[in-house]
């Protein structure tokens, strides 16, 4: 009995090897298996040639160029307001005026007071003429003539003296007129007419923000200070100004200075950039994101930077053949700008990168391509440009 159960074993044993060696020999090799796999559908895009910005991005505040409170320089009643709340205004264009009729008295008080000592004068010469003549012939005393020339000299100098309060009343008169001494936008009206002003008022009339040109003062962390300075020896550098949100492209300027100061309890530089701003797209005490350009990289080979892939000790991308396998290949990456990524070393323009759908594939893997809106739009030129 226990023979015959050896033998049932031995015999199943025997046709579950015949099976397997069946099996073996009817299932394809691998290669085969590779190319009956189903194809990997990627999005690829063209390796191309771009310009690329290198900058540093910091937050910054907008500033006006110059802000002036308008003051009053003499007492008086405010007779006339010639300037609109938010209105533009020029150096020179008058704002306000002053009741002038007691600077114009004064003036006209001076001028009379210089009329009546130059008649006096003229008497006090004329005197010491007639002195002088008697003298000569011994009929006055030398004491006499030198009383009259002091006299005279008084005289001169009294008329000096009136010639100055003139000046002064003058200048008292013109400030009867309230003229913009820059050109910007007025902001609200901080009196109104009617009122009574004087010098000493701390308020003002209004305060005036020149809008055009205009500044940004932004930070930057102090390591970047050699490269800026660098570069700024180079040329002027161009600083572009984005929202908050970096949605929107406000303005573009220049570079105007480094402040002469690291500040110590942040460890950041503070620069200063000026703007046109002729379309007013800035505004003073706004926050933005200023961008500072060190270089501009032309001509350069680029890529989308999520064709990046890492790997354990490099970057990679896989690059679709022209037998549609893809190929893994590794990349040397220079900066990543805008989403855009330079390459320095491993790719080529027109070669053809995987974008998305990377995640799925190994090398030699076979993939059915679809290629970026952008890319499409790069082949229908260039067939058009063939066709005849």
């Amino acid at each position: 009995m226990l023979r015959k159960f050896v033998w049932i074993v031995a015999l199943l044993a025997v046709f579950a090897a015949a099976a397997s060696l069946w099996h073996y020999d009817s299932s394809p090799p691998p290669e085969a298996a590779a190319r009956a796999a189903p194809a990997t559908p990627v999005i690829v895009t063209t390796v191309q040639r771009h310009d690329v910005s290198d900058y540093l991005t910091g937050l910054g505040t907008v500033q006006a160029f110059n802000r002036v409170t308008i003051h009053v320089r003499v007492d008086g009643e405010l007779q006339d307001v010639n300037f609109i709340e938010g209105q533009f205004v020029r150096a020179g264009d008058v704002l306000a005026k002053i009741d002038p009729r007691p600077s114009q008295a004064a003036l006209d008080q001076a001028k009379a007071k210089k009329a009546q000592d130059e008649a006096t004068q003229v008497a006090l010469e004329k005197d010491l003429e007639r002195f002088t003549s008697l003298a000569f012939k011994s009929f006055e005393s030398q004491q006499n003539v030198d009383l009259q020339q002091a006299k005279v000299g008084q005289g001169r100098a009294q008329i000096d003296a009136d010639k100055a309060a003139i000046e002064y009343a003058e200048v008292q008169l013109g400030y009867t007129t309230i003229a913009s001494p820059i050109s910007g936008r007025t902001g609200m009206r901080l009196i109104d007419k009617g009122n009574i002003v004087h010098a000493n008022d701390p308020a003002g009339l209004v305060v005036i923000t020149q809008v055009q040109p205009i500044s940004v003062v932004f930070s930057l962390p102090q390591d970047h200070l050699t490269a800026i300075a660098a570069a700024m020896k180079k040329g002027p550098l161009k600083v572009e100004t984005y929202s908050r949100d970096n949605s929107i492209r406000l303005a573009e300027g220049t570079l105007l200075l480094i402040d002469n100061q690291i500040d110590i309890s942040t460890g950041t530089l503070h620069l200063k950039a000026t703007f046109d701003n002729k379309d007013e797209a800035l505004w003073p005490g706004e926050f933005v994101n200023a961008r500072l350009e060190l270089a501009m990289r032309t001509d350069v080979v680029a890529v989308p930077s999520q064709v990046l892939q890492r790997g354990q000790n490099a970057l990679y991308v896989y690059v679709v053949g022209s037998n549609e396998t893809a190929e893994r290949r590794l990349v040397k990456v220079g900066p990543l700008r805008d989403g855009l990524a330079v390459i320095e070393e491993g790719l080529s323009p027109g070669e053809r990168v995987v974008v998305d759908g990377q995640f799925k594939l190994r090398p030699g893997s076979k993939v059915a391509v679809t290629m970026t809106p952008s890319d499409k739009y790069s082949e229908a030129e260039k067939t058009a440009q063939r066709s005849p």
